[in-house]
């Protein structure tokens, strides 16, 4: 393929490849002109690049396999098609040759080039973004983070990112003034939002502040990292500081809500009372901010919190942000992303607050009791995401509107009339509910069936499966507290099966009619209402007695003699 590719490429015709010494001259004219055309691309690159970022062109990173476009290269081999020339040999049945003929045209280009990367120890940088998924432009000075502080010590305290990226705030930025002990500021387990001032990709650490001063700086006044891109000269300076006063306004009334909150310099201590020891702060009993800095904590309104949800897209399903709720100054409401488009709103109680700026230090919803955000999200979300993956993946539900499974049950209640048939989708009325839809004679009905933490509820009772609910749903579809349906009354049946054994014949009426929820008084291999064959469920609790002459047992051994309802 060599030969050819060689022979075509300096159109010598068909013949020069017969030749050995004209093969050999071509492959040679090629491997020349390839040559050539690589270090015009290289020394074009390079000039290109300093004449952008100055001398500082790497040789090693320039790959012209993928830096440089497919349009660029002139020599001879790019002239051939070799795409089409590959179809042509498949399509005559000599298999597949497009990565052989690619790697000739390479090899032409790079003669004797190893395609495997040489062996390289990773440095600083790079094990830091292997481990951590963060970079200088994910992470660099003067960004906010937010953070829980882990451990204090005798030099600062060790505070845990996002991303388990380990942070650290000597006790130099712990404060503006001056701070004899890192458990006079900040407390374990708190969690602060702080600035980057050093990211120490060597020692795997970010260094933090907590300073006001720090605060008040603007994003172009901390250093930019080396290995980032220069700022274009088109670069809007406006807009950036006009951002920055912005986040200015929104931290300095962060800070003014802590204020309130602390009542003096501790952050997240145990202190009742205010800076200067006096009695614990009155409460006002207005609804106001908080000052919390949980990541899923935001201080805007319920429109505004539905916004920045539905705008993340599905990277926020099964994910909660909790706000102050407007009803009063003792409430929270979560805002619960159930499935793409659908937000549930949860109103929390608040027990237990210092101020009305501060997080009630018990958190209350239907009689449970949660004492933090975390435990709010681990214990009630998390297992609701849980109910819902389960809801969807039932083999009942259908991911369609409420008229759509209607319809369709319809259809299907025309192609069989004595079927049962139901399914289960998601209410349009209310969010984060389940409607139970069903028909038993011609018109759809449904039940709203809520999910918990603890399992689906159903009317009073609380089921922790889907499948148990189904179960009760079947033997009383009608729902909690409707009459279940009715069954033959003992006596009739006792005197029907002893007429039976006394005529020795089997009326129309002893015979297997079907009851109204499909039960049949013999074996029966007729479609079960409920859909599929199936044998019906034998009814519950111990068969009723059966009337015999007096003193005798029961005749069960006849044919016609079995109990009704069950199968011999």
């Amino acid at each position: 393929w060599a030969v050819k590719i060689a022979v075509d490429a300096l159109e010598l015709g068909d013949t020069a490849a017969q030749d050995d010494e004209y093969a050999i001259s071509a492959i040679r004219d090629v491997m020349q002109n390839s040559r050539e055309e690589v270090e015009r691309l290289f020394h074009a690159t390079k000039e290109e690049w300093e004449g952008v970022y100055g001398p500082t062109f790497n040789v090693g990173t320039w790959d012209p396999k993928v830096t440089v476009p497919t349009e660029s290269w002139r020599d001879k081999v790019e002239e051939l098609d070799i795409e089409a020339f590959a179809d042509m040999i498949e399509q005559n049945g000599n298999g597949k040759w497009l990565s052989q003929l690619t790697m000739v045209k390479w090899e032409f280009r790079l003669p004797f080039e190893d395609p495997r990367k040489p062996m390289e120890p990773p440095s600083g940088e790079k094990l830091f973004k292997l481990l951590t998924g963060e970079s200088d432009a994910t992470l660099c000075p003067g960004k906010e983070v937010t953070g829980k502080v882990v451990r204090n010590g005798d030099f600062g305290s060790q505070v845990k990112l996002e991303g388990d990226v380990p942070g650290f705030i000597p006790l130099r930025n712990l404060a503006d003034d001056h701070v004899e002990s890192a458990e006079d500021i900040v407390s374990v387990g708190t969690v602060v939002t702080a600035l980057i001032t050093q990211v120490k990709m060597d020692h795997m650490c970010v260094d933090l502040t907590l300073k006001k001063e720090d605060f008040k700086k603007k994003s172009s006044e901390w250093e930019r990292p080396a290995s980032l891109p220069p700022l274009d000269d088109c670069f809007d300076r406006m807009a950036a500081l006009k951002i920055d006063e912005e986040k200015d306004k929104e931290r300095e009334a962060r800070l003014e809500a802590l204020r309130l909150t602390i009542g003096g310099t501790k952050i997240g201590g145990d202190g009742q009372g205010g800076g200067d020891g006096s009695a614990p702060a009155r409460r006002t009993g207005k609804v106001t901010r908080r000052a919390c800095a949980h990541p899923a904590f935001r201080n805007a309104s319920h429109d505004k919190l539905d916004r920045e949800l539905k705008e993340s897209g599905d990277a926020m399903v099964g994910e909660a942000l909790i706000r102050p709720s407007n009803k009063s100054c003792d409430s929270l409401a979560i805002h619960w992303v159930v499935r793409p488009g659908c937000i549930k709103v949860i109103e929390v109680l608040e027990e237990d607050k210092d101020t009305d700026a501060s997080i009630g230090n018990r958190l209350i919803i239907k009689k449970e009791v949660y004492e933090s955000i975390d435990e709010l999200l681990g214990r009630y979300i998390a297992p609701m995401n849980d109910r819902v993956e389960q809801v969807q993946h039932h083999r009942k539900f259908e991911d369609k509107l409420e008229d759509e499974v209607d319809e369709k049950m319809q259809k299907m209640k025309k192609a069989n009339p004595a079927g049962v048939f139901y399914f289960i989708c998601w209410s349009e009325s209310y969010p984060g509910y389940v409607s139970l839809r069903f028909i038993l004679n011609r018109t759809p009905r449904h039940h709203t069936i809520g999910i918990s933490p603890d399992g689906f509820v159903w009317g009073p009772k609380t089921y922790s499966s889907l499948d148990r609910l189904m179960n009760d749903f079947k033997k009383n579809p009608g729902g909690p507290g409707a009459r279940p349906p009715s069954r033959p009354n003992m006596s009739s049946t006792s005197s029907m099966s002893t007429s039976r054994q006394a005529t020795g014949v089997r009326t129309e009426e002893s015979s297997g009619r079907q009851s109204r929820w499909g039960a049949r008084s013999t074996p029966s291999t007729q479609s079960s209402r409920w859909g599929g064959l199936a044998q019906p469920p034998p009814p519950a609790g111990p068969p009723p007695s059966f009337a015999a002459p007096h003193g005798q047992p029961p005749a069960f051994n006849a044919p016609n003699n079995a109990p009704p309802g069950y199968s011999r």
